[in-house]
């Protein structure tokens, strides 16, 4: 796991300058500790910053194979490269190292971008063709490791972070107002925008080439989710093949030179993680956890339980409010764009513990977008369920949910109950997508500042869930929401969370769950084996049986969140107070002061409850002290 930078220098055949590709990579040290490499010729500039995993001795990058012509630099790990290494040697490929960046080089210089199908991994990589004078970005299927660009004048800037590319001088910090609006409805900035106006995201499954004649951007996978997929398979048989691809999966992803740990919530998820893990080890596995004072926050008693299962080296710590107040600068400080997602804080402190004994994680990342485990697709079924009630005991259904008593406490009545009416009378889609996010429609309008809502009013926020449900392709309901919270949900949020939390770090986190046939498998089995009625995960539960207590696949989803509520109308407040000034507000210009100060003073009285969209902001304004212009 690494970093990466390069530019290229198509204009005049110009000789990259070294010094600006050298600072570029200075700025993600903490993503490859270990060691750097550059390469630069007329035309192309390429770094590199290493973690060691694999190939200790000889995996140094850039990389070089067939005498020089192709050069790679890559972010990111290659799960099946003893498979692929033995298959390209039987082909007469020769290799230099036991690096498996020289497999992934090597795979897609024989078979081109279609290699791409036979390769099991994680990564964002640039290769260079001198021959053909022409640069070529990959980001990997699901989007787990991340990728930046921006074009300059027909030449192409990329990085692992944006703030490697803001140090190249042609870079510009101007935010995205529309990017904004973005950011409040989903709690991140969904690709292929940043907050950023000139720089973008490489979206997963995609690829960028680059020459001298143009850029352009193509998809090479896409969740092959389908229309009431039909598996002939009763579920006892699906769970067994489901079982048989995840053990594979970890035992793949446990390949390394360095030790590998396991994230441990107490979860069904990173529970059956752990428990694969620990049955295909040959040594007690480490196991990590974090938990929270407030017992309704606290899964350590569940992560204890399923570490003496299977005999771990267990380690947790307890994230307090005191330790939040101090970690959430230095973790803000990490992140290129704003995070509202709050579980952002314990991810954070879950990787600095973890970084202590290992190199590698392991987490359950992924198993609740492909199994339909967030309360949201419970919800949308409620809806639907409920839909032939006339308009007015829906509308009556909604001032009495208004009149409930606010309570702070962990997944309280009146919150979810807001949370539910929050998407009544619009799409499916995009409702499924307000439920996730931080704020309703209502909430986010009055928020933004009225200049910057006046210069932008026929601009959707949610203009990208209609964008994926088009290139989806799909017509079925449930099948659109999963496909829209791997492709949304799971991208730009949980999975940009996770790298920028673990590579603070220098961590290396794998999600098992992401394994491409895992995915494939589960997307072709049958819509009740992932929510059958009201229960979540069900296929899942039923793989589990034999790996752990019953009372541990079948508790409530809890998630792995803070008791931010009570924060933020408490010792938090004077944070909020000081970032969200009125002052500090009306200077910026992106936020109304006064719907700002409205927001807080309603939550802190408890007639409302606006933990998500105060932690938001909150966040934000950080965000923007720290890393804006």
């Amino acid at each position: 796991m690494c970093g990466i930078v390069g530019f290229t220098c198509f204009q005049g055949g110009a000789t990259p300058d070294e010094t600006t590709l050298r600072q570029m990579a200075a700025t993600l040290r903490h993503r490859g500790p270990d060691a750097e490499g550059f390469h630069l010729e007329p035309g192309i500039a390429l770094g590199h910053r290493r973690l060691s995993i694999l190939d200790i001795a000889g995996g140094a990058q850039p990389m070089a194979v067939r005498a020089g012509r192709y050069w790679i630099a890559c972010n990111g790990e290659l799960f099946n490269y003893l498979e692929l290494h033995r298959t390209l040697v039987a082909k007469g490929c020769a290799f230099a190292t036991r690096s498996d960046t020289e497999v992934l080089l090597q795979q897609v210089v024989e078979q081109g971008v279609a290699g791409l199908d036979e390769v099991n991994g994680m990564f964002a990589l640039a290769i260079w063709d001198r021959e053909a004078q022409e640069l070529v970005l990959i980001r990997d299927r699901f989007g787990i490791k991340p990728l930046y660009y921006f074009v300059d004048r027909g030449d192409v800037v990329f990085a692992s972070e944006i703030k490697a590319l803001l140090r190249h001088p042609a870079a510009s910090r101007e935010v995205d107002p529309v990017a904004i609006g973005k950011y409040l409805a989903y709690g991140y900035v969904p690709a292929p925008q940043t907050v950023f106006r000139r720089i973008r995201k490489l979206e997963a499954g995609t690829l960028l080439r680059a020459t001298r004649r143009g850029i352009a951007v193509a998809k090479y996978w896409d969740v092959p989710l389908q229309d009431r997929p039909v598996n002939s398979l009763r579920a006892d048989a699906c769970a067994a093949e489901l079982l048989h691809l995840l053990r594979d999966a970890v035992a793949k992803q446990m390949r390394s030179d360095v030790p590998v740990g396991v994230f441990l919530s107490g979860g069904l998820d990173s529970s059956v993680v752990a428990a694969l893990a620990a049955a295909g080890g040959g040594r007690s596995l480490p196991t990590f956890s974090i938990g929270f004072e407030d017992a309704t926050y606290n899964e350590l008693p569940h992560a204890r339980r399923v570490a003496a299962q299977y005999g771990t080296d267990h380690h947790e710590e307890v994230l307090s409010l005191e330790r939040a107040v101090r970690l959430l600068p230095e973790c803000l400080a990490g992140l290129d764009e704003p995070c509202g997602d709050a579980s952002i804080l314990p991810t954070y402190l879950l990787a600095q513990v973890a970084a202590r004994h290992v190199k590698v994680a392991l987490s359950g990342d992924g198993g609740d977008e492909l199994f339909a485990g967030y309360p949201a697709f419970q919800a949308d079924k409620l809806v639907e369920a409920l839909s032939f009630l006339p308009v007015s005991w829906r509308e009556a259904f909604d001032r009495a949910v208004r009149r409930l008593p606010v309570s702070h406490r962990y997944a309280s009545a009146a919150f979810l109950l807001d949370q539910f009416i929050r998407g009544s009378g619009i799409s499916p889609e995009v409702r499924f997508l307000l439920w996730l996010g931080p704020s309703g429609n209502e909430e986010r309008t009055r928020l933004l500042a009225p200049a910057l809502r006046d210069a932008y009013p026929e601009r959707d926020p949610f203009e990208d869930v209609r964008r994926h449900v088009r290139a989806s392709g799909l017509n079925d309901r449930f099948a659109r929401l999963l496909y829209l919270g791997m492709k949304l949900y799971l991208q730009d949020g949980i999975l940009a969370k996770v790298d920028r939390a673990a590579m603070a770090h220098s961590l290396e986190v794998r999600p098992p769950f992401l394994d491409h046939r895992v995915v494939a498998y589960v997307a072709g089995v049958q819509s009740m084996y992932k929510l059958k009625g009201l229960t979540t995960k069900y296929l899942l539960k039923r793989a589990a049986r034999g790996l752990l207590p019953p009372d541990i696949i079948h508790r409530r989803k809890a998630g792995f969140m803070m008791p931010i509520a009570s924060w933020l109308a408490g010792e938090l407040r004077p944070l909020v107070e000081e970032h969200c000034a009125a002052s500090v507000l009306a200077r910026d210009g992106w936020f109304d002061p006064a719907a700002a100060r409205q927001l807080l003073d309603e939550h802190v009285a408890r007639r409302r409850d606006h933990r998500k969209l105060l932690w938001a902001l909150l966040c934000f304004q950080i965000w923007r002290r720290q890393f804006g212009p």
